[in-house]
């Protein structure tokens, strides 16, 4: 098994065992980046509308 895949499977291991442990704060993990998301989407929207505008 090489380096790399021995790394991703530990990192899936991780996030698995914090999914188990811990489900609230992920949860609000994952609410948060996906806020971040939406707000980088947003911001996007509105440079492209003014820039065609």
């Amino acid at each position: 098994m090489n380096a790399k895949k021995l790394v991703m499977l530990a990192v899936v291991a991780l996030l698995v065992f914090v999914l188990i442990t811990q489900p609230t704060q992920s949860a609000n993990a994952v609410s948060t980046v996906l806020g971040w998301l939406r707000d980088a989407a947003e911001a996007v929207i509105t440079f492209v509308k003014n820039v065609f505008s």
